[in-house]
């Protein structure tokens, strides 16, 4: 069991997840004996205590706030009891094997953060090698034009890797055993409804799955087009299909990116506009608890054989993937958004969260689109506008770049 990186919000949570990642570590790796997290009136100060003295590598990262940690392969001993509270500007924090001879500690943050020095002590006073990080909050306008991202502390010795390939930073891949590497990204587009499902009708009595299935056909030729895309439908015809089985589709596709189009309806004509759903943390709770105590467990993750787990490890561990995946999900979410805009009239708070069932991939980030409002006649004859369906399916197509070019970015810096 090759366990990648899982977010961890709460204290049974992490404990959990740290039995189950001790199972993935070598004996041979140095050892991990203790963290501590303090907050200070000007810093928050975060402290490794380890067997050796590391080589180090500590950056940065945006969308959300994260410190990340490489260090060389370690044996996590932090005893249960000796796991610190998440304080100051640490909101949660997390460990994981991410290359085979690397793992990597990330601290979610609760704002836009620097790192203000990082250094190591010598073993002293009972205490081993100690990595002292100390960071501090700065305002967003300054995270963004100071570069903090691309910033790194290092060690004076390199953080070696027996592997050639580069480490890939967090935002990629947090959910599941690291990928084949595809030629292309694989884009899963659902078009909501189908079959006996209409969806909602529009005031002209329009279908919602005849106009989420003509939008689909149209993304999927703009993301094609593009020469870097493989696109799958879950549907191409009108179709009954389970939300189970959209969900699955996508899982079997090894899709990268799941997109579910739908159009919307409200008691108000008045209301109309663009927006976008990602999954609730509420929603990925529930789910998590629902695949747990499914009997096959070894298929709800790829890669991961929970069939020897019990069912707390096989559930946080379900949960966890599925947080990372929903972080990825709302960062489409937010880059769609800011494409849509250009393009379309955004309906109040145009990136919301709620429990869709199509939403629910652990392994696949995910949105629901909802083109806009069909109650209203305005807005219902723009959707049926061959014009304005190439606006927003192009503007959907440049989120899609925009979001992939920015975990490529990760991946060079």
């Amino acid at each position: 069991m090759n366990v990648r990186f899982f977010s961890c919000t709460g204290l049974v949570g992490f404990i959990l997840t740290l039995v189950a990642l001790f199972i993935t570590v070598s004996a041979q790796s140095s050892d991990l004996d203790a963290i501590r997290i303090g907050k200070h009136p000007d810093k928050t100060r975060f402290v490794m205590e380890l067997s050796e003295e590391p080589a180090y590598r500590i950056f940065t990262l945006p969308d959300p706030y994260r410190i990340v940690i490489d260090l060389p392969k370690l044996n996590w001993k932090v005893p249960k009891n000796k796991v610190p509270r998440a304080t100051g500007a640490v909101q949660a924090l997390r460990f994981g094997l991410f290359e085979p001879n690397i793992s990597r500690v990330v601290l979610d943050a609760r704002y836009p953060v620097t790192i203000t020095s990082a250094f190591l002590l010598p073993p002293k006073d009972g205490h081993k090698h100690r990595l002292v990080v100390d960071i501090k909050r700065i305002t967003a306008a300054t995270y963004k034009s100071s570069g903090e991202q691309k910033r790194q502390l290092t060690s004076a010795t390199p953080l070696k890797k027996e592997t050639q390939v580069a480490a890939t930073p967090i935002a990629p891949s947090l959910t599941a055993p690291k990928k084949p590497e595809k030629a292309r990204k694989v884009i899963v587009i659902d078009a909501g409804h189908g079959g006996v499902d209409p969806g909602a009708i529009g005031v002209s009595g329009i279908q919602e799955k005849k106009l989420a299935l003509s939008y689909a056909k149209s993304l999927k030729k703009v993301l094609e087009s593009k020469g870097r895309y493989q696109v799958v439908m879950t549907r191409e015809t009108d179709t009954s299909l389970a939300l189970r089985q959209r969900v699955g589709i996508a899982q079997k596709a090894n899709g990268d990116l799941f997109i579910s189009l739908h159009a919307n309806k409200h008691p108000s004509s008045r209301v109309r506009g663009f927006s976008v759903y990602s999954l609730s943390e509420k929603g990925s709770d529930k789910e998590a608890e629902a695949l747990a105590a499914k009997e096959n467990k070894a298929d709800i993750i790829i890669g991961f054989d929970l069939s020897e787990q019990s069912a707390d490890v096989s559930k946080i561990l379900i949960d966890l993937a599925q947080r990372e995946t929903n972080n990825q999900g709302k960062q489409f979410a937010n880059v769609l958004v800011s494409e849509m805009k250009r393009e379309a009239k955004l309906l109040g708070r145009p990136h919301r969260s709620a429990g869709f069932a199509v939403l629910k991939s652990p392994i696949i980030p995910s949105v629901l689109v909802e083109l806009g409002y069909m109650s209203n006649r305005q807005e219902e004859r723009l959707l049926q506008s061959e014009n304005h369906k190439l606006k927003l399916v192009t503007a959907i197509g440049r989120a899609v770049d925009q979001y992939f070019g920015k975990l490529e970015s990760y991946n060079t810096q």
